[in-house]
């Protein structure tokens, strides 16, 4: 038997392994393999030891790849659905069947608990696989075995983080599961225990594995430290605006204080000891004139492939491009028909625009006024958000980010450009001329709102809708810039060194520096913090987590029990109204999901969530 075969086998049994709870699993795990070699066979040289760890990037990549579809849970991204549909026991899908709107969603993501233990349970079988290689290792493999299993730990780390930051108490599995009966009556495990957990894998990640990682999407001892002050960070909000929906959570300002020093120190070093970069410095880069593209910015690019590998890009998990059947779904979900015929699947939201500020104050521009487009003047009166000259000299993110009435990008059909595709809402695959140019409109049912994405849409040929092999970021070093500066910012107020770090990423879009205003006090500075989250992470899956771990929920929608807040489109149309009429009960339901049904019907110790009761 070619040892080519076996590996597949092993992924494929690993694969099967990682999925907990699926209906036929108990037989399929009480098989043998009767045709290729056991696994003791197996794990016997760094090479096996290695390809596991691939094949466990490859595993949890999937349960992160995707987190655009959680922006949804914020105000400013519309997420109508999710383009992949795999469902069996070697690639079940966490973001399918999710609810991604701003509200009602915390008793809708049963199938990514359950593939989140699955990434936990294929953590584990490297960990506790090549552990047992470590007493017969030699001195000169004993440093990469480790740094395999400081991988691991780190990938453990990242899931059960994502677990608790979702259900808070869940059940802590430390070692490989192999049997359903194993976990069957298994309790839920006190949040404060699971994050000592994930504090000691990062720990451990952090010191094994490499300054730099040689390989493009292997972890390194940042990426160890910049997850770890995260958590803590996490830990310092749920202690200091409290989490009454998680049952036993005691808030403590103290403990607050302490892990938001921790986090600031964690992320102090990140910034300053490896040597870590913005993309291409920071600079804005070139931009267009309006309803132009040939020139875009350079955060534009950092959302594709050039900036595979990019010092920013501190952890990113691969995707392999055509032919691979690996490659990410990015332009699928974010753009039309007429981009290898996408579906659109995610959009900007209206009142994103107006979060965009101004080149020349650095503050906010005039609110936007949408418009019927048969009034008079729709298009040229003066702040209308049909007027493409509304949008000038505002944050070069902006235009690298979203595209309004008149904006183009490069048609794409049969892996060939078409032609320029001017967008203009509502007018999906009409002839139309523009400086006695002749086009076809953006043909793109799927948004609401009056903008669609520029962020993340390619503009190049040769690759198929699903075919991207761009590198997803999961931490990225503006992320942790901003992280810096909130942890910080809690507990001593706006410091110098922080401000400069918020002044970097502004300068990305080509802002002036903050005013004296935005920096004066602890809470004039949170929400120039928030500012940049809000625009410089858009799309990337933050948003839900920062309103819930801020306890957000009521400043952004109003009451319990009040009018809700309307989304509108250009076109002055209400579109959906969110939180109308709200009960008390179904914010504390937005606060903390809901351990699925299915799992407390196998297990009879698996306690439920005080909302969800």
């Amino acid at each position: 038997m070619k040892r080519s075969s076996l590996r597949i086998s092993i992924i494929c049994i690993l694969s099967a392994w990682s999925i907990l709870t699926a209906g036929c699993m108990k037989n399929l795990l009480d098989q043998e393999p009767t045709t290729e070699l056991g696994a003791a066979s197996y794990w016997k040289t760094e090479d096996d030891a290695t390809f596991a760890i691939m094949g466990a990037y490859a595993n949890v990549r999937s349960l992160f790849d995707r987190d655009y579809y959680l922006d949804g849970h914020g105000e400013y991204f519309r997420t109508r659905g999710t383009s992949t549909v795999a469902d069996d026991l070697l690639h079940g899908d966490a973001y399918r069947d999710g609810n991604y709107n701003p509200s009602g969603y915390g008793g809708s993501f049963d199938r990514m608990f359950k593939n989140l233990y699955g990434g936990v349970n294929r953590a584990n079988y490297v960990i506790d696989n090549v552990t047992k290689m470590l007493p017969n290792a030699t001195a000169a493999s004993l440093p990469n075995l480790e740094r395999i299993i400081g991988e691991a730990r780190l990938l453990r780390g990242m899931v059960y983080f994502r677990l608790i930051s979702m259900w808070g108490h869940v059940p802590y599995i430390g070692s490989t599961v192999y049997s359903n009966a194993e976990v069957a009556t298994i309790a839920r495990t006190p949040i404060a225990q699971v994050k000592d957990s994930i504090m000691a894998d990062l720990t451990y990640a952090f010191e094994k594995l490499p300054v730099k990682a040689p390989e493009i999407g292997r972890a390194s001892k940042a990426a160890a430290l910049a997850f770890r002050g995260k958590l803590q960070l996490y830990w310092a909000c749920w202690n200091d605006f409290g989490w009454p929906e998680l049952e036993g959570f005691t808030a403590d300002k103290g403990a607050a204080a302490a892990a938001y020093n921790a986090a600031a120190a964690d992320f102090r070093k990140v910034i300053n000891d490896y040597g870590l970069t913005l993309f291409r410095g920071g600079a804005p880069g070139e931009i267009d004139s309006l309803g132009k593209a040939d020139k875009l910015p350079n955060y534009y690019y950092l959302f594709t492939p050039v900036a595979n590998g990019d010092p920013e890009m501190i952890m990113a998990f691969n995707h392999g491009g055509t032919g691979t059947n690996q490659g990410e779904e990015l332009m699928r979900d974010v753009a039309g028909r007429s981009h290898e015929n996408s579906q659109c699947w995610v959009s900007p939201r209206y009142e994103i625009a107006d979060r965009y500020q101004s080149t020349i104050t650095g503050d906010f521009a005039p609110k936007l006024i949408p418009m019927n487009p048969a009034a008079p003047n729709a298009r040229t009166a003066s702040n209308s958000a049909l007027n493409p000259r509304s949008y000038a000299d505002r944050d070069y993110r902006m235009k690298a980010s979203i595209m309004w009435d008149y904006e183009v990008s490069v048609g794409l059909a049969s892996l060939k450009v078409t032609n320029w595709v001017p967008f203009i809402y509502k007018t999906w695959n009409q002839p139309v001329t523009i400086d006695g140019e002749k086009y076809t409109t953006y043909n793109t049912d799927g948004c609401n709102s009056g903008y669609v994405l520029r962020k993340f849409l390619r503009n190049y040929a040769g690759q198929g809708r699903s075919d991207g092999d761009y590198n997803f970021p999961v931490m990225r070093l503006a992320d942790v810039y901003l992280m810096y500066a909130e942890a910080t910012n809690a507990v001593n107020g706006p410091q110098a060194d922080a401000i400069d770090l918020l002044n970097k990423i502004r300068h990305r879009g080509n802002l002036p520096p903050l005013s004296g205003e935005k920096t004066a006090s602890k809470e004039a500075f949170f929400s120039a913090i928030e500012q940049e989250r809000i625009i410089e992470l858009f799309g990337e899956g933050h948003r839900g987590f920062d309103l819930r771990r801020w306890r957000a929920l009521e400043r952004v929608w109003g009451p319990p029990g009040g009018p809700g807040v309307w989304r509108m489109d250009t076109h002055n149309a209400q579109v959906t109204r969110y939180y109308q009429n709200t009960t008390p009960r179904e914010y504390q339901q937005n606060y903390i999901f809901r351990i699925p049904q299915s799992e407390r019907d196998r297990n009879p110790n698996l306690t439920q969530n005080t909302p969800w009761l």
